[in-house]
């Protein structure tokens, strides 16, 4: 099934590519840059060559440098981010690219992924991806904490630092560092963009 891969159906439409445009574009969000502190974070984990997993618009994609590639089970996302130049797949055309080798990525990033599907739909999307990563990589999920979990209907399972160790228990990765951005933890009952992050390390 084509499901198996990435996300449910609600994630699928261009419905909800026209929504995180909407979102993405509004003016206060482009004249405060609100996505810097967002930028310097990516930047900071020092990923090299990214698996941007669930890339959607391609909001962090554009940030993870050269040698970056995208993958969505949403065509209309995925052609939006092809429009702003970056490299970016639908989830079949990945799979059949010269891209899909063994060890060919140093990290795998999955934003604002896990917390679109139960616990064993997102770890076998996931699972399906890591052979991609080095021995050695990393894989970095970020996810949203409790005002960001309510803002959107899609969102089906709340991820919080527990349970992406779980997540990352049950895929044989090791967790290096669980942290609050860009607030402490108890900022997430309020603003709407804290994100857990979670740091862990293949094998």
């Amino acid at each position: 099934m084509k499901q198996s891969r990435q996300g449910p159906t609600g994630t699928q439409g261009a419905d909800y590519t026209e929504r995180l445009q909407q979102l993405s574009g509004a003016r206060w969000k482009r004249v405060l840059d609100v996505q810097a502190p967002y930028r310097w974070n990516l930047r900071r984990l020092r990923l090299g060559r990214t698996l941007d997993v669930g890339s959607g618009l391609g909001r962090n994609l554009i940030n993870l440098g050269e040698g970056a590639i995208g993958v969505d089970h949403n065509p209309t996302s995925v052609a939006h981010s092809r429009a702003l130049g970056l490299q970016a797949y639908t989830t079949e055309e990945f799979f059949a690219s010269e891209h899909a080798r063994p060890g060919a990525f140093d990290s795998l990033l999955a934003a604002h992924l896990l917390e679109h599907m139960p616990a064993e739909q997102a770890r076998a999307v996931v699972a399906s991806y890591l052979p991609f990563v080095r021995p050695g990589g990393r894989a970095v999920f970020i996810t949203p904490q409790e005002r960001g979990y309510h803002s959107d209907s899609s969102h089906v399972r709340f991820v919080g630092f527990a349970e992406a160790a779980e997540d990352c228990d049950a895929l044989g990765l090791n967790v290096q560092r669980q942290y609050s951005f860009p607030f402490p933890r108890a900022a997430g009952r309020v603003f709407t963009y804290n994100e857990f992050v979670t740091v862990a390390r293949l094998p």
